[in-house]
């Protein structure tokens, strides 16, 4: 099966983007990365690629990730 081409550019900005309002979120609230993937059953390294924007997460691991640091989903995506 072929590979599909990867993003452009500006898609994985603004992926990074988003990993920085996850780290920013998860720093105010006094977390560790270990800590919430815990809380949202996500392994460490998963959780990681997200919050570094190295993986575009699904939908539901963003409301996961809002709802674990308490913050609205709106807040981690706006860019």
């Amino acid at each position: 099966m072929p590979r599909s081409a990867p993003p452009p550019a500006w898609v994985i900005a603004r992926r990074r983007t988003i990993g920085d309002h996850i780290r920013t979120a998860r720093r105010a609230a006094g977390l560790t990365q270990e800590q919430v993937a815990l809380r949202i059953g996500m392994d460490r390294a998963t959780y990681n690629r997200i919050e570094q924007g190295h993986s575009a997460p699904l939908i539901d691991s963003l409301i996961l990730i809002a709802d674990a640091l308490g913050i609205e989903l709106s807040d981690l995506v706006q860019t």
